[in-house]
């Protein structure tokens, strides 16, 4: 959720210059002749800060309950002025007139403003009094307080004549003066507001200037009031798809939202810094940034300052500037070049040679010259950014098209300045989201691979290994940026599993790479066949390094659907970047026409206009584009709040909610609701749907604060220096990154700790964990001979690789890879395969003689070959025999079972068999090793082989879990189809299998290669009971918490849900429109036996009732019926809830505890058929005659039926089952729905069977209780 969004555009406004006085005295000095255009200390002279209305300034007295504006209710404090007589201004005329600001000598001023430095930055150059007259001139500021946080302002310079005429002249001994000459002096108005909207507020003091100066001064500050105030009844839009429109004559000006929530306000024009710079000096800065360097930008244009160093505060997102940024830098403030920490500061380019002489390690940034140099040499010393991501943006930015006037050389010229300036911003729009696109992948290049050494569980990253898999020549940069502040926030930020634009584009870039191997075996820890290809045929694209990952889990989904990425920029294209947002069509809500806005009458009657306007668009917005409706109501909220109109405001906050939570302002809400006065609190406490809200936003609000306030601690992986027993080893195993899973790293333990006491000492550990890395360095520097290549996939990676041994085959090394055992022969290099490891067929070790020795040897038999292959390898026969026996169980597991992860699980044993060897370095190490040899041992205690049945039907299974320590149960299974002309970026056109695990964690599996697509999404804390497919953008899951929660099925992001029911919601179905003009349906269930039905396009509450049955588990609509599935019975009802038909428990079970578990209905057949949570069995009714008799079908070896689905002519059965040795197994049953007969009995999971899902008739999707938490797929015949 979006925190506490306040609000209004303005945070205050003020008028800056000379005072009258100060004015005649230099007038006089002007007159004397003593100087020329003087330097003079600029005054506040005016402070405007809302509120500008209150609720006691209505006129009949009344106490109205009206806020003022749109304000935040900023503390203040009161500001004296220096002089105790009034300040004045000079008219037009020469005329005195009445003082500027009157009355009290205090000034009321939000209190997060320092007037003393403002004063310097509102005329960085000095204020001068002078004979001529200036230009009008634009500079911004930024301003950034002890927390972090960020003001922003425009200063609009403008120049006013000083003069007195004869009969008001200033007379001295008794003599008038000659009249003077006209003198100029310049005021600066400055408006600051909370949010950067640099080119909106400089047409709003455009706009001003232009009344300013053809309006009379004695009405200046009435004047810079109303603008203030008017300013201040703007309300901010919310980040998403709709911008705010407002009319200051003569221009509409536009207000922005943020892109996203995670993004700041972007009223910028991005390619001022490629105008100004080349590609290779843009990099040399964002590098000096990413390393935290003390940054000078020079310019002799002070609007350049902020501008472009802002732009640069864009580029490195989501990296966020934690230190001083002061793009404006007055002449008084040069001293601030001298702080001990790094910054990013701004001054004038005269002052260049002060500032490189002060410091020798300054980063010197010329705006006006283009030019990056240091201020001890005119080079750039600091380290480069990684090649890979230097040339792709250099290719990228080659592509821009950056010039407003080329694009526009062939359009008509228009006549209407608004019209003209819309164009304007449409083109700046899009030119921004391409610049942004190039400066996210840049960052992508450099970070994403970050994601691969973090442990997420502890928090942990491994900055040693992830340098280790860099570029040698890369080392310096990534040295300097991993130790900065801002690179600890990004880490921070991943490990919080931050939704963000840099998570977006690295998914995207990830997902059509992962489709381009339509593979779930093969882990790339270590380089494949196809990057030692790329070596040899491309060695100048530098590919030759160690590519693979150092220490991830062997079996970590991430890694096994990525590839090593081309690089090569003769191949990219401009259109092929990564984007991490879709294009989308902006919407503009113009506000009404300004009101006298120091009228408390008329400003309430604006809101009320304002709110009118709103209505209208709710009414007027499709119920599809939720995103738009989802701003509409939030904008309303905002201005309902205020309006003083509360509980208004709370109903539109409640469709917010419901609509789109990622930008509800919870914090607003707080406040909303503790503000309320205790009549107005009782009526919104009657109201079902505002109490859940309230109880609901401040239970997360305190969920919230209780959190750390950085986000949560990030720590460098460390060897441990004391003795670690089991659950400190699984942990330090864990953050290493070697393997995540419990199971194996408890094997892992008994292994170390064989013959001595149950805890591994650190040197033990050191050296484990010292040989693991040295094995897996020399397994990635395997350089292989071409003709070895051609034999091998180009997915295979070489594992292991014995010393050179004397076999029947001649004397060579031999490799593993994931697939075979082959020898690499010497002398004249080749390529001999000894055995793929499923076509093993007995592997053992015998002694050959050798003068007076016995030589242990290695001896395995395949079924290609007649003949024996032996190898003599001396030391290393006992551990080879272990991992060519590990390896051979692991295939023929995984062949028997089509489970690839048991020969990821295998390799994994192998590998630390290997390292357990190598670093106890004694006799008991191949003992212990022994521990280690799971699947060996596993295939002598169970049968290895599975029921031809089973093996037939069988196509495939995936483990969702592979991020996981331990197996997650498989709770729901959905299929969805895929959708013609859908583009990648906006979700993709495949069609997707979305699975939900325990606790409210939702996967999504591209269903055409079924490989992971997303990160999880996270619903709530609970566990999900049911999964419906409402249309092709929405996604509807009931969970136990009682809410359900709605995904949007392209972006895969949760921003909505339903918080009607009071139980656990149990069941959905869809009732499909009759006509085009009918509205769209849907049905849930809950354990408190409430049925709602929702309006789809709306979300809204149709109706709702009970329904006379124990705990619903499930509902399906059936000739225009709602039939319930409860414990106890079988209900039919009415659409407006009436029971019309109900079937109850058969007698002989009616003593079941648990009684219905799930049930099917048939059109053609009319059959129902229903399955029971505490008996093998399934009952059938004809739905015409419930009375008659039902058919009984037992199941054997079936304990529970837990679901069923129809898939063609056939009933699949999901059950919980018992193996003869009373072991817990899941089967399904596969039953002919006219014979009533069970066709086949599948032996499916080593756990019950959650769930079943069809795949277009084509494939039966199963999934397994904790205990397996497998995917099985299914063919269907």
């Amino acid at each position: 959720m979006a925190g506490n969004i306040p609000s209004g555009l303005l945070e205050a406004c003020l008028v800056l210059g000379v005072s009258n006085e100060r004015l005649k005295d230099i007038h006089l000095t002007q007159l004397q002749g003593k100087g020329k255009e003087p330097l003079v200390e600029a005054e506040v002279l005016q402070v405007h800060a809302p509120p500008f209305v209150t609720k006691e300034s209505s006129s009949n007295g009344t106490q109205q309950d009206l806020d003022s504006a749109f304000c935040r209710g900023q503390r203040r404090r009161s500001f004296k002025k220096k002089r105790d007589r009034p300040l004045s201004t000079i008219s037009d005329s020469g005329q005195t007139n009445e003082p500027v600001v009157s009355g009290s000598d205090d000034l009321s001023v939000p209190q997060n403003i320092d007037l003393i430095a403002l004063l310097q930055l509102c005329f960085p150059d000095g204020l001068r009094i002078t004979n001529e007259s200036r230009e009008d001139s634009y500079h911004f500021l930024v301003f950034t307080d002890v927390f972090g946080n960020q003001t922003h302002g425009v200063v609009a310079q403008y120049c006013k004549p000083v003069h007195y005429q004869q009969d008001n002249g200033i007379h001295q001994n008794s003599q008038q003066l000659k009249k003077l000459q006209r003198l100029y002096t310049t005021f600066s108005i400055c408006v600051i507001s909370k949010y950067p909207y640099y080119n909106a507020l400089r047409d709003c003091l455009s706009s001003f200037l232009l009344q300013l100066k053809t309006s009379r001064m004695c009405d200046f500050e009435e004047q810079v009031k109303e603008f203030s105030a008017k300013l201040a009844l703007v309300p901010i839009p919310p980040p998403g798809p709709l911008n705010v429109v407002f009319n200051l004559r003569p221009f509409l000006i536009e207000l922005p939202s943020r892109l996203d929530v995670d993004r700041p306000v972007m009223d910028l024009d991005l390619h001022l810094p490629f105008l100004c710079f080349k590609p290779k000096q843009i990099l040399q800065i964002i590098s000096s940034i990413l390393m935290e360097q003390r940054v000078v930008f020079l310019s002799t244009n002070w609007a350049k300052l902020t501008l472009v160093s802002e732009c640069f505060m864009v580029f490195i997102h989501p990296l966020r500037w934690q230190h001083p940024f002061v793009p404006v830098l007055s002449r008084q403030m040069l001293d601030f070049i001298m702080a001990p920490t790094a910054f990013v500061m701004g001054c004038h380019t005269s002052h260049f040679e002060e500032v490189a002489e002060e410091l020798d390690d300054l980063v010197l940034i010329d705006i006006d010259k283009g030019t990056v140099s240091s201020s001890t040499s005119n080079r750039f010393d600091l380290p480069d950014v990684p090649l890979t991501a230097r040339d792709c943006f250099i290719f990228r930015a080659k592509g821009l098209q950056l010039h407003y006037d080329l694009d526009v050389c062939d359009a008509a010229s228009r006549s209407d300045i608004n019209d003209q300036r819309a164009h304007r911003r449409q083109w700046q729009r899009k030119v921004n989201s391409v610049i942004l696109n190039v400066s996210m992948e840049l960052i992508v290049n450099i970070f994403s691979e970050v994601c691969d050494f973090l442990n997420y569980e502890h928090r942990v990253f491994n900055s040693e290994e992830f340098l280790r898999s860099r570029e040698m020549t890369d080392h310096t940069f990534y040295k300097k940026v991993l130790d900065t502040h801002i690179f600890h926030s990004f880490l921070r930020d991943r490990l919080n599993q931050r939704n963000d634009a840099f998570t977006r584009m690295q998914l995207n870039i990830r997902s059509s790479e992962s489709r381009r191997i339509k593979t779930l075996t093969v882990s790339p820890r270590r380089p494949t066949m196809e990057a030692i290809n790329r070596k040899f045929v491309q060695p100048e694209n530098g590919l030759n390094r160690r590519l693979g990952m150092s220490m991830p889990n062997l079996a970590d989904h991430r890694l096994l659907t990525v590839p090593i990425r081309q690089t090569s920029m003769g191949t990219m294209t401009f259109q092929s970047a990564g984007s991490w947002s879709p294009s989308r069509l902006i919407k503009t809500f113009k506000l009404p026409d300004f009101p006298p806005p120091l009228s408390y009458q008329y400003v309430q009657n604006y809101y009320n206009d304002l709110i009118r306007d709103l209505s209208k668009a709710i009414s007027g917005a499709s119920p599809d584009d939720s995103a738009l409706l989802a701003r509409y109501y939030y904008l309303r909220g905002l201005v309902n709040s205020v309006a003083g109109k509360r509980l208004d405001a709370l109903t539109d906050f409640q469709s917010l909610y419901k609509t789109d939570m990622e930008i509800f302002p919870a914090e607003m809400l707080n406040v909303l609701v503790e503000s309320l006065p205790v009549e107005e609190r009782k009526t919104a406490e009657r109201r079902p749907d505002l109490k859940r809200l309230i109880s609901r936003v401040k239970r997360e609000s305190d969920r919230e604060r209780a959190r750390p306030v950085d986000g949560g601690s990030v720590k460098r992986f460390k060897l441990p220096k004391k003795h670690l027993h089991m659950e400190d080893f699984v942990r330090r195993v864990q953050e290493s990154g070697i393997v995540r899973d419990q199971g194996t790293i408890q094997r892992l333990f008994e292994a170390l700790t064989v013959g001595q006491q149950k805890q591994v000492d650190p040197e033990t550990f050191c050296f484990f964990y010292n040989f693991w890395k040295e094995s897996e360095g020399a397994s990635q520097d395997v350089d292989l001979p071409v003709v070895v290549l051609e034999h091998l996939e180009t997915d295979e990676c070489v594992y292991k690789l014995s010393s050179s041994v004397k076999t029947s085959h001649g004397v060579g090394k031999i490799a593993m890879t994931q697939r075979r055992l082959f020898l690499l022969t010497e002398g004249r290099p080749g390529y001999f395969e000894i055995t793929k490891f499923r076509d093993i067929e007995d592997v053992k070790i015998s002694s050959a003689p050798f003068l007076l020795l016995r030589i242990p040897t290695l001896k395995i038999k395949t079924s290609h070959r007649k003949e024996t292959f032996e190898a003599n390898l001396k030391s290393e026969c006992d551990v080879w025999h272990l991992m060519i026996r590990e390896m051979w169980a692991g295939r023929k597991m995984a062949d028997n079972h089509k489970d690839p992860q048991f020969m990821e699980q295998a390799l994994t044993n192998v590998l630390l068999m290997d390292a357990v060897v190598g670093s106890l370095q004694s006799q008991k190490a191949i003992f212990a090793a022994t521990k280690l040899a799971y699947f060996d041992k596993k295939k002598h205690e169970v049968p290895t082989t599975v029921p031809e049945t089973t093996s037939e039907t069988l196509k495939h299974k995936i483990n969702p879990s592979l991020d996981q320590t331990a197996p997650q149960a498989v709770d729901i299974l959905l299929y969805t189809p895929g959708q013609l002309g859908v583009s990648e970026l906006d979700g993709g056109g495949n069609p997707k299998l979305w699975c939900a695990l325990s606790d409210g964690k939702v996967l999504v599996f591209d269903a055409a290669s079924w490989t992971m697509q997303h990160n999880s999404v996270q619903v709530g804390k609970s566990r999900l009971n049911c999964m419906l497919a409402v249309n092709q953008q929405q996604l509807w899951i009931g969970s136990k918490d009682s809410f359900i929660y709605i995904i949007n099925s392209r972006s895969v992001s949760c921003n909505k849900q339903l918080m009607e029911h009071r139980g656990a919601v149990t069941g959905l179905a869809l009732e499909e429109r009759t006509d085009r003009f009918s509205q769209t349906l849907a049905y849930s269930c809950s354990e408190d036996s409430s049925v709602i039905v929702w309006d789809v396009s709306t979300l809204q509450v149709k109706g709702q009732f009970r329904v006379p049955c124990v705990r619903p588990q499930s509902i399906q609509i059936h000739n225009g019926m709602l039939w319930c599935c409860g414990g106890d019975c079988l209900l039919e009802v009415r659409r407006n809830g009436t029971v019309h038909r109900k079937v109850s428990l058969p007698n002989h079970l009616l003593s079941s505890p648990r009684g219905f578990s799930s049930f099917l209905l048939f059109n053609e057949s009319e059959q129902l058929w229903a399955g029971f949570a505490d008996a093998g069995e399934l009952c059938v009714w004809h739905c015409r005659d419930l009375n008659k008799p039902f058919i009984r079908i037992q199941l054997k070896d079936c304990t529970a039926v837990v679901c069923m689905i129809r898939v063609k002519n056939q009933i699949w059965v999901g059950c919980h089952g018992r193996s003869p040795e009373g072991k817990t197994r899941g089967k399904i049953y596969v039953l002919n729905k006219d014979r009533y007969t069970v066709e086949k009995e599948l032996m499916a999971h080593e756990d019950s069977v959650q769930t079943l899902c069809s795949a277009e008739d084509r494939y039966v999707l199963s999934g397994a209780a904790r205990a397996d938490g497998k995917i099985g797929i299914w063919k269907v015949e």
